[in-house]
């Protein structure tokens, strides 16, 4: 009787059994590897799923502390494109925002046409490099049919040496505090210790869409 390899499928799916007889020990592991990535990764852009990019994060804001950086983007006027273009234009931010963080960076999809990204930013370099993603996410976006698309972001970024913590939740609050300050101004937005005194709700700046109205304020 063939040996039986069970593959853990993400939660809602059926569990996925294979038997070795059947394949070849590659592509056993390959389908093994499919399954955890499709658990990691977003499918549309490809960067990490939320829970996975928590993770992530905090190992980089422990390990380099006061030489990292958490930024905060928001698609700008993406209910105008969504019907149209919305998901050509959400794998194009995900890739843009992959080559711009680089491989040992934790860049996400918190959901919707929301991202995050914590990577290693030297101060020296700061302003530079969000210059660079500003310009980046303000390129037009070419579709299939060759028609373009453009599109804009807003961005905010906090630090562990201006803002004293390495706690994630606190940086990416301030970030997004500093986000909704500067929106649509086409520049990114450096948070301040000011930014750490705005309240929140279930630890997202409060008012913020998609915060929920009956949270308690921190």
């Amino acid at each position: 009787m063939d040996s039986v390899l069970r593959v853990q499928a993400p939660i809602g799916q059926r569990a996925l059994l294979l038997t070795a007889a059947a394949l070849p020990l590659t592509a056993v592991h390959a389908v093994a590897l499919q399954q955890l990535a499709a658990t990691r990764h977003d499918p549309l852009t490809g960067l990490l799923r939320r829970d996975a990019y928590t993770a992530r994060a905090r190992r980089l804001l422990a390990r380099h502390g006061d030489t990292t950086a958490v930024v905060m983007i928001d698609a700008d006027h993406f209910k105008q494109i969504n019907d149209t273009a919305g998901d050509a234009v959400l794998a194009a931010f995900g890739a843009r925002l992959t080559a711009w963080a680089g491989p040992r960076a934790a860049a996400g999809r918190l959901g919707g046409d929301e991202f995050a990204v914590v990577l290693q930013l030297d101060a020296d370099r700061r302003e530079q490099r969000l210059e660079q993603l500003v310009r980046m996410l303000h390129t037009p976006v070419t579709l299939d049919d060759g028609r373009t698309v453009d599109v804009a972001a807003s961005i905010g970024a906090a630090t562990p040496d201006v803002l004293g913590t390495r706690d994630l939740t606190a940086l990416q609050r301030a970030a997004d505090t500093a986000l909704y300050e500067g929106k649509h101004s086409g520049r990114a937005h450096l948070a301040t210790t000011a930014h750490t005194t705005v309240p929140s709700i279930n630890g997202r700046r409060a008012g913020r869409p998609g915060t929920a109205v009956w949270g308690r304020a921190a």
